[in-house]
């Protein structure tokens, strides 16, 4: 599921904006039937580790979002994709509410699977399901106002961006993507763990990128997407503690 979510992700970064993304190739699995194993392919680029530039990444990353377009004009994927080893729910879905309220009970879910029980953290959890989301999100759609799916890489951390040592050009990989709210894409930035978390990140990105309406929520919003990165992180490591800045 990891490989095929991978390339079908790769894929439709690439059609989208193939100067920011490496080529895919195929996925498959491998002839040896013990243990049982699969694989990626996509062109190799000898990049640096170095963190992206923000002009060049941002301005790229607001090119793919703004050019971007969901096949079927609603928010999802077209087959499931992964956030690091956890599937994610995509269901095609019209409400930007109702899709991302799916994709962060799934979260939940793996979370409370992985970690010891907390029942103030569980009560907390269903009330930013059950009045939070509703409240931020159902904004975005109020007074005639619509949402674009854009396609988004879904786990956009440093780790996964690269310059190209040769000329300076930046990609990025290792993508988990579906069609959601452009705003998503950099709710992770605001994670301590994060070196991306720098201010001068988000701040080209808005330069090239409009803030949805209404404007005055756009933290509250970053500060909600945010969340969603810090459950799984924490269903990835048991026991670590998670801060937002």
């Amino acid at each position: 599921m990891m490989m095929e979510g991978e390339f079908n992700s790769m894929s439709s970064l690439y059609q989208s904006l193939p100067e920011f993304i490496p080529r895919p190739l195929t996925w498959g699995k491998f002839k040896i039937k013990a243990p049982e194993t699969y694989f990626f392919l996509c062109d190799f680029i000898n990049m640096t580790n170095d963190m992206p530039d923000p002009v060049q990444f941002c301005a790229k990353l607001a090119e793919l979002h703004r050019t971007s377009e969901s096949p079927t004009g609603m928010f999802g994927f077209h087959i499931t994709t992964c956030h690091g080893r956890y599937p994610q729910e995509l269901a095609w879905d019209p409400s930007w509410t109702s899709f991302f309220t799916k994709l962060l009970r799934g979260c939940f879910v793996f979370e409370k699977q992985e970690c010891s029980p907390w029942p103030e953290y569980d009560t907390v959890a269903d009330r930013i399901l059950s009045h939070v989301v509703p409240r931020l999100l159902g904004a975005l759609e109020e007074d005639g106002r619509k949402i674009k799916p854009s396609l988004i890489h879904g786990d956009l951390w440093e780790g996964n961006i690269g310059t190209e040592l040769s000329n300076g050009k930046i990609y990025i990989f290792d993508a988990g993507a579906y069609y959601a709210h452009h705003e998503m894409e950099i709710g992770m930035w605001r994670c301590e763990y994060q070196k991306i978390k720098s201010r001068e990140y988000k701040r080209q990105y808005l330069r090239n990128m409009t803030v949805s309406e209404p404007a005055e929520e756009f933290e509250d919003r970053n500060r909600l997407y945010c969340i969603k990165m810090d459950v799984i992180h924490s269903a990835h490591n048991p026991g670590s503690i998670v801060r937002e800045t």
